[in-house]
């Protein structure tokens, strides 16, 4: 690429290397991690419902087993969605990342490694929320349709278990993301200002 359209570029890059202020994968990391932790804990909720329904009807709680489902449908479908975005953002913004290259994170990883784990785990992350949001839509759609199915139980527990396992890889996940930032200042605007030796109270007034 000619080097003076880079330049062009470097120089229309705020304090974070990024050519908005505040970055965009980092709040969409936390929609998808949101809306998949409510969705699965709604799932829960509705699968143990008859153990709880005691709970409810005590704090005088007008709650649906089919409502509590309802609730993990759509947080399902919305995860998947937003997931579509969120690795979109991470990949635009890993690639404008000008992390240094003399660190290691906490787990022994250099910012190179971290990154390129994050950014594989992030389309593995992918999959697995649309894979689990098209379990669940033949769950809700069609095995919850059946005639031979015997109860209101809309999922089944080996799809719960799935969703546990996958809020443990998401912690994991995360985890080097949150490396990213704050070990290794990838568009953390203070710390980038204090490795470039610029006062913070001047420059972000």
């Amino acid at each position: 690429m000619n080097s003076e359209l880079i330049n062009q570029l470097t120089d229309s890059l705020g304090p974070n290397g990024l050519p908005y202020t505040i970055p965009i994968h980092p709040n969409l990391v936390h929609l998808t991690i949101g809306l998949f932790i409510i969705a699965m804990t709604f799932d829960i909720v509705g699968v143990l419902f008859p153990f709880e329904k005691w709970v409810f009807k005590f704090l005088a709680i007008t709650v649906e087993r089919d409502n509590l489902f309802d609730v993990g449908w759509y947080n399902m479908l919305a995860a998947s969605i937003i997931t579509f975005f969120t690795v979109g953002a991470g990949f635009y913004e890993m690639l404008l990342a000008a992390p240094p290259a003399d660190m290691k994170s906490a787990w022994g990883l250099q910012a190179m490694e971290t990154m390129l784990w994050h950014g594989v785990g992030g389309v593995f992350l992918l999959a697995l929320i649309v894979g689990m949001t098209i379990w669940r839509a033949w769950q809700r759609f069609v095995w919850g349709k059946q005639e031979y199915k015997q109860t209101d139980r809309e999922v089944q527990w080996i799809y719960l278990f799935a969703g546990i396992a996958i809020m443990f890889i998401l912690y994991i996940h995360g985890t080097l993301g949150a490396q990213l930032a704050a070990e290794f200042g990838v568009h953390n605007t203070a710390d980038n200002l204090l490795r470039s030796h610029q006062d913070l109270n001047t420059t972000l007034k």
